[in-house]
């Protein structure tokens, strides 16, 4: 008998986030050291309902909202990023189902995800002048669909049950396919040697003429031609990723200055909770972590505004959606450097000890700069000043 997940409210949601939070932060120093990968944590997830919110109310799910999504995403990156990450791909490909699957794919693989079930994705490849190429390609052959070609950074993959797995379709475009993870020629690789994040298993898939049946695939003939919420989610989930990196690297220089920080004799003070350049420094910290956390909820709200509208008769227009892909570019630079002076600052709270590997307080600042390297940062500077400078629409693509 299939198992039903949970079916959550928005409140729910928040609050079982914010208590995973808790639980992922008070062991994230012992898995980040030992690289532990996060098996037992991400099989709660599983049953605990989150990884299904976005799933919509036509086919049984919560489909909650933006802003709310962004939270989760957040809170669960505040406790542990790696896992944050590790489970962020099941909702991209949720959306990539809304957008282009069939009313038959959408009922057996939304079916799949409120029974519990996690999907990862495999997209990118090394190799190729462009960020973005892909030569792994889908093949008609007598016996059927066959699929053949390489993935690195398959984020997620030694996680889940399937891989969405980024192809050519041979009639031009591309093509998503839904890829069993123990199918016959499926390879899934625990190489991924990254300085940060490192148990988000974001490592090699191979595809070795690995059999694929038609409902599995998802055309997508017109990639890159039409705009779609699809490139601004994207950055939306990295984005609340990188303002859980501040968040957690917030908490950890709160914690640090409270129970170790000493203090100079010249302060005047016996306390580091005292002194006044320490609480200039977390002052900061809170302040650059929080604005980022506004932006993000910024983006979040637009992409509310202008998703609704793309599933009607009318459709969305390309403004609101453009809008909402410039907010939360906005989102991403923020985010992104708050990560990366947030998880450096808290260094400043104290001596030689904090850089000790007992506290691991690189960890944050590792997952930052590692998280961070996903997306050009400068190319969405570019894009927002482009808009208001000029009122041009961002590219459509993925990145930006």
């Amino acid at each position: 008998m299939t198992t039903q997940i949970p079916i959550l409210t928005a409140d729910e949601a928040i609050r079982i986030a914010g208590n995973f939070r808790e639980q992922f932060a008070a062991s994230s120093n012992h898995r980040d050291r030992q690289r532990l990968l996060p098996f037992d944590e991400i099989e709660q997830l599983k049953r605990s309902g989150l990884l299904a919110i976005r799933v919509p109310k036509a086919f049984g799910g919560a489909e909650l909202d933006f802003i709310t999504f962004c939270q989760v995403l957040r809170l669960l990156s505040a406790g542990d990023p790696n896992i944050a990450q590790a489970i962020a791909p099941q909702f991209t490909n949720l959306e990539k189902l809304r957008l282009y699957g069939s009313h038959a794919q959408q009922q057996r693989y939304f079916s799949q995800v409120l029974s519990g079930s996690l999907m990862s994705n495999a997209a990118a490849e090394k190799g190729g002048n462009h960020i973005g190429d892909v030569q792994t390609a889908l093949h008609r052959t007598p016996q059927g669909w066959r699929l053949q070609g390489k993935k690195a950074y398959s984020t997620g993959s030694l996680y889940s049950s399937i891989i969405l797995v980024t192809a050519l379709h041979p009639d031009g475009g591309r093509a998503a396919v839904f890829v069993p993870n123990d199918r016959p020629g499926v390879h899934v690789r625990d190489d991924w040697d990254g300085m940060g994040q490192r148990t988000t298993a974001s490592g090699t898939t191979e595809y070795e003429d690995v059999a694929i049946a038609d409902e599995e695939i998802l055309p997508i003939p017109a990639f890159g031609q039409r705009r779609t919420h699809e490139g601004g989610f994207a950055q939306l989930i990295h984005s609340a990723i990188d303002a859980g990196i501040a968040e957690a690297a917030l908490a950890e220089g709160c914690r640090y200055g409270r129970e170790h920080a000493r203090v100079l004799r010249e302060s005047g003070v016996s306390s580091a909770t005292e002194d006044p350049y320490v609480l200039h420094t977390v002052g900061e910290m809170a302040i650059i972590t929080h604005g980022a956390q506004a932006l993000l909820e910024r983006g979040a709200h637009l992409l509310d505004r202008a998703v609704p509208g793309s599933f009607s008769a009318t459709g969305a227009t390309d403004r609101w959606l453009a809008e909402a892909s410039i907010a939360i570019a906005e989102a991403k630079y923020a985010t992104t450097n708050a990560s990366l002076q947030v998880s450096e600052m808290l260094f400043r709270l104290g001596g030689a000890s904090a850089t000790t590997a007992a506290h691991n307080l690189d960890r944050h600042w590792r997952n930052a700069r590692t998280h961070t390297t996903h997306d050009p940062v400068s190319y969405k500077a570019r894009a927002v000043g482009d808009f208001y400078l000029n009122g041009a629409l961002p590219p459509i693509n993925t990145k930006i």
